[in-house]
């Protein structure tokens, strides 16, 4: 039998006596603080506290799993108590409601109250909602993670059984939802009941700390999409000429803005005064530069399509989609140079760009001299042109809004470290999307990864003349060779390896607002 098994086979149990509840949280208090842990933590860490909670007490071992949501709830703890009230959600579970006597119906959301006085339900939404929380009675984390992502809110109280909460404690941590767990004294369908004085404690606590406040992520998204519309755009482009209008089109054009998101998140992240013109600025250098590597890659690989529109080199001719892509080069440099900003700023971020351009063009350019000789494809090559592509892009966009915010040395290492195993990640993972996708095409250009593991394979048991006769084959008899030979298990292994790294990384961050956020964008990806 597996750890996971053994795990979800435990007994459930939450202690019955008020004050063995209360000395099993302030161990868990006491803990937690003294071993300064900062958010998120994965289960494995959460059970080695709670483990520490229970010898420490003397208390029943069947208590483990109660003690592992205090402890959760203890490095929780100060960020959701930042967290205004009205960024915050109550989650109850509808069967806290009496069955006998309610008279509350249900839509696509949960249960809507009838304020019937049936049961403590209507008394506790309306406590929450004087202080201003978004309330919710519906079943299990699903919808609260959601709203997170959506951001609607910002942090959760949830009330909620054992079992739910032990099943909660992998997804919550891995899209890093700040979130208090109380458990219901009994499991049931219905009927059960919570410690309501426990359950107002929680409530209650605010204690404004904008260093452990969360970023809203989704509410940024919004912000940085109104950067990329023609009335946001026109104090940065005033010459008005066709050169001008055609890259103001391509940066109002499309696409889900991830690099200035970025950029931005990291500015507001680290940066102890925020100044709202310089934060547009750097999403917009992001993005100008962006585009233009778009339009350049259009040309390159000979796409007639972006964001569902015919591509610039195809409605204007390749002489003049060059010159847009140079112009929209250009003007990320000169607006970078006008930022009115320290010197030692300018200095550093026009660098980092730079370097960033010389090797985001040396990935390139190896990708495409690598062309469509699949027989020499090597998986450590196409690693390398992967952190030089997109890894490369996803770092100057974290370490130009870093640098402004003045982020430490030490800081803008862990993300240049973060944003290569980034690149490896997504890209394995676009392969694997690609592979999977039953409608494509099924060339070996489209999953490159896929296609070096099975030439590593071939030449490691000396079948290199097996990797001529793949180019012969249609789709569906390579995508018959990568299955039978396992490739796509083993491309899936290398993504969970390098989203681990992911993880690993953040998790050095000192910057919890960044750290938290990042956790969220790898918690939508991957």
């Amino acid at each position: 039998m597996d750890k996971k098994m053994i795990k979800t086979q435990r007994l459930l149990k939450v202690p019955t006596d008020v004050r063995l509840r209360n000395t099993l949280r302030k161990e868990a208090v006491r803990l937690v603080a003294e071993k300064h842990i900062v958010p998120p933590a994965d289960f494995d860490r959460l059970e080695e506290l709670a483990s520490e909670v229970i010898q420490n007490l003397g208390a029943e071992a069947d208590y483990l799993d109660f003690a592992i949501v205090l402890c959760g709830n203890e490095i929780w703890r100060e960020v959701v108590a930042a967290t205004p009230f009205d960024r915050r959600l109550l989650l109850l579970p509808q069967c806290l409601k009496n069955t006998l006597s309610c008279q509350a119906e249900m839509d696509s959301l949960g249960l809507i109250c009838a304020s019937c006085k049936g049961c403590q339900i209507d008394s506790v939404l309306n406590k929450a909602e004087a202080l201003g929380y978004t309330t919710l009675v519906a079943e299990g984390t699903t919808v609260a993670v959601g709203l997170v992502e959506e951001g609607a809110i910002d942090a959760v109280i949830g009330v909620s059984c054992m079992p739910v909460l032990q099943r909660s404690f992998e997804p919550v941590s891995r899209s890093a939802v700040p979130v208090l767990g109380l458990p219901l004294l009994y499991d049931g369908c219905e009927n059960t009941n919570v410690d309501y004085g426990w359950l107002f404690e929680e409530m209650h606590q605010l204690k404004p700390n904008p260093e452990k406040q969360p970023l809203s992520v989704s509410s940024l998204k919004d912000q940085v999409q109104d950067y990329f519309t023609e009335f946001a755009l026109q104090d940065f482009f005033r010459a008005h000429d066709v050169t001008e209008k055609l890259a103001k089109r391509m940066l109002v054009m499309g696409g889900q803005r991830i690099r200035p998101l970025l950029t931005v998140l990291a500015y507001r992240s680290y940066s102890a005064e925020v100044r709202e013109e310089i934060q547009m600025a750097l999403a917009i250098i992001i993005e100008c530069f962006h585009k233009a590597s778009l339009i350049h890659d259009d040309i390159e690989d000979g796409d007639d399509f972006r964001y569902d529109q015919e591509t610039l080199h195809k409605t204007n001719g390749i002489p003049v989609a060059i010159n847009v892509g140079d112009y929209l080069i250009g003007k990320g440099y000169q607006l970078l140079a006008n930022l009115p900003v320290q010197p030692k700023l300018l200095a550093e971020s026009l660098r980092v760009v730079s370097s960033s351009h010389v090797n985001l063009a040396t990935g390139q350019g190896a990708d495409l001299m690598l062309g469509s000789d699949f027989r020499s494809m090597g998986v450590d090559q196409l690693l390398k042109i992967f952190t030089q592509k997109t890894g490369e892009a996803v770092k100057v966009a974290l370490l130009l809004g870093a640098i402004h915010g003045k982020a430490s040395e030490a800081e803008l290492n862990r993300l240049e470290t973060f944003s290569d195993w980034f690149g490896i990640a997504y890209q394995i993972r676009d392969d694997l999307n690609e592979f999977h996708e039953e409608d494509s095409l099924g060339q070996m250009q489209h999953f490159p990864f896929l296609m070096a593991l099975l030439n590593e394979r071939y030449s490691e048991n000396g079948h290199q003349a097996r990797m001529a006769e793949l180019e012969k084959m249609d789709s569906i008899q390579l995508r018959q060779m990568i299955i039978d030979e396992q490739v796509d298990r083993h491309a899936e292994a290398f993504l969970n390896l390098y989203v681990n790294k992911c993880y690993k990384e953040l998790d050095q961050l000192q910057n919890l607002k960044l750290k938290l956020s990042l956790y969220g964008v790898m918690g939508k990806i991957f």
